[in-house]
């Protein structure tokens, strides 16, 4: 009898609670949009493949070692550029970039307005011998056949120049006069770290005194069946991309001859030390940014998947963790840890004196190189483990996910695309941007293709490759974009 009275309170208590979590959930749905109709441009979407199809037979190939580098396609490109878009270079200001970059600057006629930067890449990481057999198609060869158009740079991210070169034309000859000043740059050394292209672009605009509202390079897609309990497609419109910290790992221990190993060998310590990284990953989390993306995703998925989401304050510690277990998902979340180069003894029967590693993590903007670093020290905790800096810089900064910029891609996006989940992202590679976010107001970072989970691995990858609809659909929303950005 004495129990009856703490049960009841007990289960009215777990009634409640249950009831709050089901209220929340049915209420967790997709937020109000504006209804856009499907815009009606036309575009020639044979001659736009054609194009592509010229483009990628330049084998605009990026090597580490300048000394690599064939500049032969590159000036055949840029001489191709020129034939291709005569409009584009006769009314444009068009301006070489260290030879091989081009700046087009199209005027606008209140000088008052900031100007939007939209940007894209030309050069194209190698193919590498061993794959080239692979290929269904020559890598090379702009092949187009059954409805893609084959070859290097089809998706990164010859498309995209290409597809802003056709806006461009198309806008010049219909007569178009922006109100705001547009710019639309080329870049050629992207693949090796954009020194010479995007950083001088930025330096450019900077010793100019120029500022643009905002500013779109590559980043993510539109991504159809890609994200786990998404029905529609999601135009993921990146915000932010991460930094990097590259560290070099070094164990010391004592040298010898292997018959007589001590307890623990320089290897030994050092593999010790990768597994304490390992797994110990760097703190993460649903917040910030991470959050925001959830958020407007979680709202589109089944009722079970978005009762946990609707109701993170209970279920935030399990959310968390099953994310975390996905190398997709738990890179949205954290800074990730990536042990990628092992070197020890030169002899099998040799005691190395130091075994060293090479390590990468990639930057979430929550952190910076500085914190990482002293994580790192602090988890390995070893006087026998030396770290030391290679190279590293940090996240980018986080752009306004309400503002015109984003809100002008969110519109074209539904303008072509129709019924897609828009919603910002984190780029966990680096791009172009990583230089415009220190001159523009915000860097946004996005694709304007479909692309579905069984092409991801196209990029850099074996068989890359676009499909003629893609391309004629990329150009009608950048020619949208820059009609409305530039018109206001």
């Amino acid at each position: 009898m004495t129990f009856r009275k703490p049960l009841a309170v007990a289960s009215l208590a777990l009634l409640v609670l249950a009831a709050v979590v089901v209220v929340r959930t049915l209420l967790f749905t997709p937020k109000p949009q504006p209804h856009l109709a499907k815009a009606e441009l036309a575009v020639d979407s044979q001659r736009i493949a054609s194009h592509l199809s010229e483009a990628i037979a330049f084998a605009t190939v990026s090597y580490d070692d300048p000394a690599q580098i064939d500049r032969a396609p590159f000036e055949g490109f840029l001489a191709w550029l020129a034939t291709t878009y005569p409009k584009v270079h006769a009314n444009l200001k068009v301006e070489a970039i260290n030879h091989y970059g081009r700046l087009f600057t199209w005027p606008g006629s209140d000088p008052s307005l900031a100007p939007i930067l939209l940007s894209a890449h030309y050069d194209v990481v190698p193919v590498q011998q061993s794959s080239a057999g692979l290929w269904q198609q020559p890598p090379f060869s702009g092949l187009i056949k059954d409805g893609y158009i084959w070859g290097r740079g089809a998706l990164d991210d010859k498309s995209a120049a290409v597809a802003l070169m056709e806006s461009l034309s198309g806008l010049v000859n219909a007569g178009f006069s922006p109100r705001r000043t547009l710019m639309v740059a080329l870049n050629f050394d992207e693949e090796v770290g954009s020194e010479h292209g995007a950083k001088a672009i930025a330096a450019m605009l900077k010793a100019r005194h120029i500022e643009p509202l905002w500013s779109l390079d590559e980043g993510s897609f539109v991504l159809d069946g890609v994200v786990p309990g998404v029905a529609l497609p999601v135009a993921s419109i990146n915000v932010a991309e991460k930094g990097y910290l590259t560290l070099d790992v070094t164990a010391h221990g004592q040298g010898g001859h292997s018959s007589m190993p001590p307890h623990q060998t320089a290897v030994g310590i050092l593999a010790q030390a990768l597994v304490r990284l390992q797994n110990a990953p760097v703190p993460g989390g649903l917040d910030g940014l991470s959050a925001e993306m959830f958020d407007n995703l979680a709202r589109y998925m089944p009722f079970d998947k978005r009762l946990l989401f609707a109701n993170r304050w209970l279920f935030g510690a399990l959310l968390n963790a099953e994310l975390s277990k996905s190398a997709t998902t738990n890179a949205t979340l954290r800074t990730t840890t990536a042990p990628t180069m092992l070197s020890g003894s030169v002899k099998s029967n040799v005691l190395p004196v130091t075994a060293e590693a090479v390590i990468n993590f990639r930057l979430h903007p929550r952190d910076n190189v500085d914190s990482v670093l002293r994580y790192v020290q602090k988890t390995i905790d070893d006087d026998r483990v030396s770290i030391a800096v290679r190279d590293g810089r940090n996240a980018s900064s986080v752009s306004d996910s309400q503002g015109p910029g984003f809100l002008a891609l969110a519109k074209a996006s539904r303008e072509v695309y129709g019924d897609v989940v828009v919603t910002p992202g984190l780029t966990v590679g680096a791009t172009d941007s990583s230089y415009y976010d220190s001159a523009v107001q915000n860097a946004y970072r996005f694709n304007p293709m479909v692309l579905k989970k069984d092409e991801l691995g196209m990029f850099h990858g074996i068989n890359e490759r676009i499909t003629v609809a893609n391309m004629a659909a990329a150009t009608r929303f950048y020619s949208l974009l820059m009609k409305d950005a530039a018109s206001h």
